[in-house]
């Protein structure tokens, strides 16, 4: 079973660096390692050429678009994807790859912790926010969702779905929707020993903490016909009764 890594990356200079190594200090090493430049003008790229990594330019500015270049780019059984600002354990690839043995796995994740929180009791929130907000997407969306710096999806799943995954960065949350594609054809699985390193640079200012739920909100009512079509009426009524006030 081949795994190729995918790093969406834009103006990454400061972070790339400690992310590719944790990469390539694997108990089981990848088989590829692709950094997909997104319009960078600081040193992400000549970084990423210390390393023995496919550089891909996508010149549509965008999560999205980096992420859908890497995976289409991607030659491998196993597309797992990270952020640049995140250090991966050890044994990721392994514990990866032990999940897909499972045929009828369509795609892994796992989740968070930060590096640079100022004490351990940020860090002890982040995980505790993110174990939440696990718990009520799955709730929520019948089936376990992904994170994005922590995930693999099966190539051949992405083959299915890549045609059909929404574009615009404001119009959904990327690992939401990603996450309602691929369950259509098989089992997501959420393994909490499966945790990576992040950067809170993103929590650190105030608009996070209400952009991400307003996408995650806007992904759900998005897939409105979606969920009508994969999961029936029902499931359709249980999630609008999740989010009252936002949905109906």
């Amino acid at each position: 079973m081949t795994v190729s890594v995918v790093i969406p990356a834009f103006n990454e200079e400061q972070y790339l660096k400690r992310c590719l190594q944790s990469i390539f200090t694997q108990e089981i090493a990848p088989d590829e390692v692709i950094a997909v430049n997104n319009n960078s003008t600081d040193k992400t790229v000549s970084i990423a050429q210390q390393f023995p990594v496919r550089i891909i330019y996508e010149t549509q500015q965008g999560m999205i678009q980096a992420r859908n270049r890497g995976f289409n780019e991607a030659t491998s059984e196993i597309i797992a994807r990270t952020d640049a600002d995140t250090r991966v354990p050890r044994d990721w690839i392994k514990k990866i790859k032990q999940h897909f043995e499972d045929e009828r796995v369509v795609a892994v994740s796992g989740t968070a912790t930060t590096y640079d929180a100022i004490n351990n009791l940020s860090k002890h929130a982040m995980l505790q926010t993110l174990k939440s907000y696990t718990v009520i997407m799955r709730k929520v969306l019948g089936h376990d969702c992904m994170i994005g710096p922590n995930m693999a999806i099966r190539a051949t799943t992405w083959e299915k779905i890549k045609n059909s995954v929404c574009l615009n960065n404001n119009d959904v949350h990327e690992d939401i929707d990603l996450s309602i594609h691929l369950a259509a054809f098989g089992k997501i699985i959420f393994d909490k020993t499966l945790v990576v390193n992040s950067s809170s640079r993103r929590f650190k200012k105030f608009e996070s903490y209400i952009e991400y739920p307003y996408r995650v909100v806007k992904s759900v009512r998005k897939h409105k016909k979606f969920f009508m079509e994969q999961k029936g009426k029902e499931f359709l009524k249980k999630i609008l009764h999740s989010f009252p006030l936002t949905l109906r």
